[in-house]
Protein backbone atom coordinates (compact mmCIF):
# COMPACT_ATOMS: atom_id res chain seq x y z
CA UNK A 1 0.00 0.00 0.00
CA UNK A 2 1.32 3.41 -0.95
CA UNK A 3 2.20 5.75 1.91
CA UNK A 4 -0.34 8.51 2.51
CA UNK A 5 0.99 11.95 1.67
CA UNK A 6 1.39 14.18 4.73
CA UNK A 7 1.74 17.97 4.77
CA UNK A 8 3.62 18.97 7.92
CA UNK A 9 2.46 21.69 10.28
CA UNK A 10 5.38 23.93 9.35
CA UNK A 11 3.84 24.51 5.90
CA UNK A 12 1.33 27.11 7.02
CA UNK A 13 0.18 30.49 5.78
CA UNK A 14 -2.12 33.30 6.83
CA UNK A 15 -3.50 33.83 3.31
CA UNK A 16 -5.15 31.71 0.64
CA UNK A 17 -3.82 32.87 -2.70
CA UNK A 18 -3.29 31.65 -6.26
CA UNK A 19 0.34 32.76 -5.96
CA UNK A 20 1.19 30.28 -3.20
CA UNK A 21 3.82 27.64 -3.87
CA UNK A 22 2.18 24.24 -3.30
CA UNK A 23 3.29 22.45 -0.16
CA UNK A 24 2.49 19.13 -1.87
CA UNK A 25 1.07 17.70 -5.09
CA UNK A 26 -1.36 14.79 -5.24
CA UNK A 27 -3.43 12.93 -7.81
CA UNK A 28 -7.17 13.03 -8.21
CA UNK A 29 -8.60 10.57 -5.66
CA UNK A 30 -5.61 10.58 -3.31
CA UNK A 31 -5.79 10.72 0.47
CA UNK A 32 -3.74 13.40 2.22
CA UNK A 33 -3.04 14.22 5.88
CA UNK A 34 -2.84 17.87 6.95
CA UNK A 35 -0.98 18.50 10.22
CA UNK A 36 -2.41 21.71 11.65
CA UNK A 37 -1.64 24.37 14.25
CA UNK A 38 -4.31 26.04 16.33
CA UNK A 39 -5.76 29.46 15.48
CA UNK A 40 -3.22 31.15 17.78
CA UNK A 41 -0.33 29.56 15.83
CA UNK A 42 0.36 27.31 18.85
CA UNK A 43 1.58 30.43 20.68
CA UNK A 44 -0.75 30.37 23.71
CA UNK A 45 0.58 27.56 25.87
CA UNK A 46 0.11 29.04 29.34
CA UNK A 47 -2.79 30.64 31.16
CA UNK A 48 -0.28 33.07 32.68
CA UNK A 49 0.72 34.39 29.24
CA UNK A 50 -2.56 34.88 27.28
CA UNK A 51 -0.84 37.02 24.64
CA UNK A 52 1.26 34.01 23.67
CA UNK A 53 4.90 33.12 23.26
CA UNK A 54 5.46 34.31 19.67
CA UNK A 55 6.03 37.86 18.47
CA UNK A 56 4.93 37.18 14.89
CA UNK A 57 2.23 34.55 15.31
CA UNK A 58 0.08 33.88 12.24
CA UNK A 59 -3.63 34.42 12.79
CA UNK A 60 -5.60 31.29 11.89
CA UNK A 61 -2.70 29.54 10.11
CA UNK A 62 -3.80 27.06 7.44
CA UNK A 63 -1.66 24.13 6.34
CA UNK A 64 -1.00 23.76 2.61
CA UNK A 65 -1.76 24.47 -0.06
CA UNK A 66 -2.30 21.12 -1.74
CA UNK A 67 -2.15 21.04 -5.55
CA UNK A 68 -4.57 18.43 -6.94
CA UNK A 69 -3.62 17.21 -10.40
CA UNK A 70 -6.41 17.55 -12.94
CA UNK A 71 -8.34 20.20 -11.01
CA UNK A 72 -9.10 23.13 -13.30
CA UNK A 73 -11.16 26.33 -12.97
CA UNK A 74 -14.86 25.51 -13.22
CA UNK A 75 -14.48 22.12 -11.57
CA UNK A 76 -15.51 21.33 -8.00
CA UNK A 77 -13.18 19.80 -5.42
CA UNK A 78 -14.81 17.10 -3.31
CA UNK A 79 -13.07 16.85 0.08
CA UNK A 80 -14.09 13.83 2.15
CA UNK A 81 -13.16 14.31 5.81
CA UNK A 82 -12.02 10.82 6.71
CA UNK A 83 -10.59 11.55 10.14
CA UNK A 84 -9.80 14.35 12.60
CA UNK A 85 -7.29 13.60 15.37
CA UNK A 86 -6.73 16.26 18.01
CA UNK A 87 -3.69 16.95 20.16
CA UNK A 88 -4.22 16.41 23.90
CA UNK A 89 -5.17 19.97 24.90
CA UNK A 90 -7.19 22.94 23.75
CA UNK A 91 -7.20 26.64 24.58
CA UNK A 92 -9.72 29.46 24.75
CA UNK A 93 -8.88 33.15 25.00
CA UNK A 94 -10.98 36.24 25.64
CA UNK A 95 -10.71 39.28 23.40
CA UNK A 96 -10.93 43.01 24.02
CA UNK A 97 -11.43 43.76 20.31
CA UNK A 98 -13.60 41.12 18.63
CA UNK A 99 -16.57 38.90 19.39
CA UNK A 100 -19.94 39.76 20.85
CA UNK A 101 -18.63 40.06 24.40
CA UNK A 102 -15.36 41.91 23.81
CA UNK A 103 -16.65 44.98 25.66
CA UNK A 104 -16.94 42.89 28.82
CA UNK A 105 -13.15 42.56 29.15
CA UNK A 106 -10.35 45.05 29.72
CA UNK A 107 -7.56 42.52 29.24
CA UNK A 108 -7.08 39.16 27.64
CA UNK A 109 -7.12 35.94 29.59
CA UNK A 110 -6.66 32.34 28.54
CA UNK A 111 -7.69 28.94 29.77
CA UNK A 112 -6.05 25.63 28.91
CA UNK A 113 -8.26 22.52 28.80
CA UNK A 114 -6.67 19.04 28.78
CA UNK A 115 -8.48 16.79 26.32
CA UNK A 116 -9.32 13.51 28.00
CA UNK A 117 -10.07 10.20 26.38
CA UNK A 118 -12.10 8.24 28.91
CA UNK A 119 -15.78 7.47 28.41
CA UNK A 120 -17.92 10.56 28.79
CA UNK A 121 -21.68 10.66 29.41
CA UNK A 122 -24.08 12.37 27.05
CA UNK A 123 -23.50 16.11 26.89
CA UNK A 124 -25.81 18.83 28.18
CA UNK A 125 -27.33 19.37 24.73
CA UNK A 126 -28.08 15.68 24.24
CA UNK A 127 -25.04 15.10 22.04
CA UNK A 128 -23.30 11.77 21.97
CA UNK A 129 -19.61 11.82 22.93
CA UNK A 130 -17.13 12.01 20.05
CA UNK A 131 -14.84 8.99 20.25
CA UNK A 132 -14.94 9.25 24.06
CA UNK A 133 -13.08 12.57 24.13
CA UNK A 134 -14.15 15.32 26.49
CA UNK A 135 -13.02 18.27 28.58
CA UNK A 136 -13.78 19.12 32.18
CA UNK A 137 -15.07 22.69 32.24
CA UNK A 138 -15.66 22.75 35.99
CA UNK A 139 -16.52 20.33 38.77
CA UNK A 140 -20.07 19.85 37.41
CA UNK A 141 -19.71 20.27 33.64
CA UNK A 142 -18.02 17.67 31.43
CA UNK A 143 -18.35 18.36 27.72
CA UNK A 144 -18.05 15.64 25.03
CA UNK A 145 -16.11 16.82 22.00
CA UNK A 146 -17.24 16.94 18.39
CA UNK A 147 -14.07 17.85 16.46
CA UNK A 148 -14.55 20.16 13.48
CA UNK A 149 -12.53 22.12 10.93
CA UNK A 150 -12.77 25.91 11.16
CA UNK A 151 -10.70 26.84 8.09
CA UNK A 152 -10.81 24.84 4.87
CA UNK A 153 -10.74 26.43 1.46
CA UNK A 154 -9.32 26.67 -2.02
CA UNK A 155 -7.43 29.61 -3.47
CA UNK A 156 -9.59 32.43 -4.85
CA UNK A 157 -9.13 33.48 -8.47
CA UNK A 158 -8.46 37.14 -7.67
CA UNK A 159 -6.65 38.72 -4.76
CA UNK A 160 -5.63 36.52 -1.88
CA UNK A 161 -7.95 36.25 1.12
CA UNK A 162 -6.63 36.04 4.66
CA UNK A 163 -7.33 32.86 6.60
CA UNK A 164 -9.45 34.69 9.18
CA UNK A 165 -12.07 35.48 6.49
CA UNK A 166 -14.71 33.21 4.93
CA UNK A 167 -16.06 33.56 1.41
CA UNK A 168 -17.13 31.77 -1.74
CA UNK A 169 -13.81 29.90 -1.67
CA UNK A 170 -14.56 28.47 1.78
CA UNK A 171 -11.94 29.68 4.24
CA UNK A 172 -12.78 30.54 7.85
CA UNK A 173 -16.40 29.39 7.69
CA UNK A 174 -16.35 27.99 11.24
CA UNK A 175 -19.17 25.61 10.33
CA UNK A 176 -19.49 23.06 13.11
CA UNK A 177 -20.81 20.45 10.67
CA UNK A 178 -17.43 20.06 8.94
CA UNK A 179 -16.59 16.96 10.95
CA UNK A 180 -15.29 13.43 10.46
CA UNK A 181 -17.49 11.68 7.90
CA UNK A 182 -18.70 14.85 6.21
CA UNK A 183 -18.06 15.74 2.57
CA UNK A 184 -17.33 19.33 1.58
CA UNK A 185 -17.56 20.61 -2.00
CA UNK A 186 -15.44 23.65 -2.82
CA UNK A 187 -14.93 25.64 -6.02
CA UNK A 188 -11.82 25.19 -8.13
CA UNK A 189 -10.82 28.73 -9.06
CA UNK A 190 -7.20 28.12 -10.10
CA UNK A 191 -5.29 25.16 -11.55
CA UNK A 192 -4.70 22.55 -8.86
CA UNK A 193 -7.38 24.05 -6.57
CA UNK A 194 -4.75 24.80 -3.87
CA UNK A 195 -6.56 23.39 -0.82
CA UNK A 196 -5.59 24.47 2.70
CA UNK A 197 -6.82 23.26 6.10
CA UNK A 198 -6.51 24.60 9.66
CA UNK A 199 -8.18 26.03 12.77
CA UNK A 200 -9.45 22.83 14.39
CA UNK A 201 -11.99 23.06 17.20
CA UNK A 202 -12.66 20.31 19.70
CA UNK A 203 -16.08 21.81 20.33
CA UNK A 204 -17.96 24.94 19.24
CA UNK A 205 -21.52 26.18 19.42
CA UNK A 206 -23.26 27.75 16.44
CA UNK A 207 -22.37 31.43 16.26
CA UNK A 208 -18.99 31.08 18.03
CA UNK A 209 -20.25 34.05 20.05
CA UNK A 210 -17.41 34.38 22.56
CA UNK A 211 -14.77 34.71 19.77
CA UNK A 212 -13.40 31.16 19.71
CA UNK A 213 -14.23 27.49 20.14
CA UNK A 214 -12.03 24.99 21.93
CA UNK A 215 -9.00 25.85 19.80
CA UNK A 216 -6.55 23.06 19.11
CA UNK A 217 -4.22 21.50 16.58
CA UNK A 218 -4.16 18.02 15.12
CA UNK A 219 -4.18 15.88 12.00
CA UNK A 220 -6.92 15.92 9.35
CA UNK A 221 -7.18 13.10 6.81
CA UNK A 222 -8.87 14.15 3.57
CA UNK A 223 -9.59 12.33 0.31
CA UNK A 224 -9.76 14.76 -2.61
CA UNK A 225 -11.68 14.09 -5.82
CA UNK A 226 -12.20 16.38 -8.81
CA UNK A 227 -15.83 16.73 -9.95
CA UNK A 228 -16.25 17.87 -13.53
CA UNK A 229 -18.96 18.68 -16.04
CA UNK A 230 -22.65 18.91 -15.26
CA UNK A 231 -22.27 17.37 -11.82
CA UNK A 232 -19.92 20.20 -10.84
CA UNK A 233 -22.22 22.89 -12.22
CA UNK A 234 -25.10 21.47 -10.16
CA UNK A 235 -23.42 22.07 -6.79
CA UNK A 236 -23.69 25.55 -5.17
CA UNK A 237 -20.30 25.70 -3.46
CA UNK A 238 -19.39 25.81 -0.65
CA UNK A 239 -21.68 22.82 -0.14
CA UNK A 240 -21.63 20.22 2.63
CA UNK A 241 -23.03 16.72 3.09
CA UNK A 242 -23.12 15.78 6.78
CA UNK A 243 -25.10 13.29 8.84
CA UNK A 244 -27.97 12.92 6.43
CA UNK A 245 -28.33 16.59 5.49
CA UNK A 246 -26.91 18.76 2.72
CA UNK A 247 -26.01 22.36 3.40
CA UNK A 248 -25.32 25.55 1.53
CA UNK A 249 -22.81 27.80 3.33
CA UNK A 250 -22.60 31.49 2.54
CA UNK A 251 -20.77 34.47 4.06
CA UNK A 252 -21.52 38.18 3.82
CA UNK A 253 -21.07 41.47 5.64
CA UNK A 254 -24.29 40.95 7.60
CA UNK A 255 -26.45 37.99 8.61
CA UNK A 256 -29.45 39.03 6.50
CA UNK A 257 -27.42 38.89 3.30
CA UNK A 258 -25.63 35.68 4.27
CA UNK A 259 -28.91 34.00 5.19
CA UNK A 260 -30.74 35.04 2.04
CA UNK A 261 -27.84 33.99 -0.19
CA UNK A 262 -27.60 30.59 1.48
CA UNK A 263 -31.37 30.05 1.28
CA UNK A 264 -31.57 31.05 -2.39
CA UNK A 265 -28.63 28.80 -3.23
CA UNK A 266 -30.38 25.86 -1.57
CA UNK A 267 -33.71 26.62 -3.27
CA UNK A 268 -32.10 26.62 -6.70
CA UNK A 269 -30.33 23.35 -5.86
CA UNK A 270 -33.58 21.74 -4.66
CA UNK A 271 -35.40 22.96 -7.80
CA UNK A 272 -32.86 21.35 -10.08
CA UNK A 273 -32.30 18.18 -8.06
CA UNK A 274 -36.04 17.47 -7.67
CA UNK A 275 -37.12 19.12 -10.94
CA UNK A 276 -39.62 21.33 -9.13
CA UNK A 277 -40.86 24.84 -9.84
CA UNK A 278 -40.34 27.85 -7.58
CA UNK A 279 -43.60 27.26 -5.72
CA UNK A 280 -42.93 23.62 -4.83
CA UNK A 281 -39.26 24.23 -4.04
CA UNK A 282 -40.12 27.17 -1.81
CA UNK A 283 -42.74 25.18 0.07
CA UNK A 284 -40.35 22.27 0.60
CA UNK A 285 -37.70 24.67 1.83
CA UNK A 286 -40.08 26.22 4.35
CA UNK A 287 -41.23 22.79 5.56
CA UNK A 288 -37.90 20.99 5.73
CA UNK A 289 -34.91 23.31 5.68
CA UNK A 290 -33.16 24.71 8.75
CA UNK A 291 -31.13 27.92 8.81
CA UNK A 292 -28.30 28.25 11.32
CA UNK A 293 -25.67 30.86 12.07
CA UNK A 294 -22.20 29.35 11.83
CA UNK A 295 -20.29 32.35 13.17
CA UNK A 296 -20.70 36.07 13.82
CA UNK A 297 -17.13 37.00 14.84
CA UNK A 298 -15.16 36.99 11.59
CA UNK A 299 -14.77 39.85 9.10
CA UNK A 300 -17.76 38.32 7.27
CA UNK A 301 -20.68 36.49 8.91
CA UNK A 302 -21.52 32.91 7.90
CA UNK A 303 -24.89 31.16 7.64
CA UNK A 304 -25.77 27.63 6.54
CA UNK A 305 -29.08 26.25 5.27
CA UNK A 306 -29.69 22.52 5.71
CA UNK A 307 -31.99 20.19 3.75
CA UNK A 308 -32.61 16.44 4.24
CA UNK A 309 -30.65 14.30 1.82
CA UNK A 310 -33.29 11.54 1.89
CA UNK A 311 -35.82 13.79 0.12
CA UNK A 312 -33.37 14.37 -2.72
CA UNK A 313 -32.52 10.69 -2.96
CA UNK A 314 -36.25 9.77 -3.05
CA UNK A 315 -36.34 11.53 -6.43
CA UNK A 316 -33.24 9.78 -7.69
CA UNK A 317 -30.68 12.52 -7.10
CA UNK A 318 -27.24 11.32 -6.05
CA UNK A 319 -24.37 13.55 -5.00
CA UNK A 320 -21.16 13.02 -6.97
Amino acid sequence: MAEILTIAGDRVSGILTKDAVPAAVCRDGDTVIFETRDCYDDAVVSEERPLGEKENAIENPATGPLYVEGAMPGDVLKAEILDIRLRDWGVMRSSTMCGLFCGDFTERSARIFPIRGEECPEGPRGEAPAAGQYIVFDEKIRLPLDPMIGVIGTAPAGDGITTDTPGSHGGNMDCKRIVKGSVLYLPVNVPGALLSVGDLHGLMGDGEVFICGLETGGRVTVRVTVVKGGAAHMIPTPFLNCRGRVMTIQSAADLDEAGETAARAMKEFVKRALQKDDLAAGMLMSLLSDMAVCQVVDPLKTVRVEFPLAVLESHGYRLP
